[in-house]
Parts: C-alpha cells; structure tokens; sequence
C-alpha cells in the first residue's frame, strides 16, 4: 500500500476520490493529527504575543524532514 497526499484545486477532483472510495479502491481519511496538532498550537498560543502560525511551524518542519531524509 502506498500513501500520498492530494491537494484537491477542483471540487469534481473531490467528487471523482470519493466515487473511488465507493469502490472501494482507495480509502480516504482525514489527517487527525494535524487537527490535533493544531488544537494544541491554538491552545499554546492562546496568550502568546509573538507565536508563529501553523503554517510557519509547517513549513519548518518539513525543512527539517526534507533535509534528514536526503541524508
């Protein structure tokens, strides 16, 4: 089995994924743990001044990965 990640630019392309989940060719989940990740983020920059986004942190952390995995 092989995982990827979608960005979805046109809605039909949403629609198209789910028939294919229908089928039962591919499975569709939603990423749990960044929404758990960004609940924490929230909670933590609550009474933050200065807290970078989660779009920040993203980035940044897929920096680090793609620096360890080219290692």
């Amino acid at each position: 089995m092989e995982t990827l990640r979608i960005e979805i630019l046109n809605p039909k392309a949403k629609s198209l994924l789910k028939d294919l989940a229908d089928l039962k060719l591919i499975r569709i989940e939603k990423d749990k743990v960044k929404s758990e990740f960004r609940e924490l983020l929230n909670k933590m920059r609550k009474d933050a001044e200065n807290a970078p986004s989660f779009e920040e942190i993203s980035r940044e952390v897929e920096e680090v990965r793609k620096v360890r995995h080219e290692k």
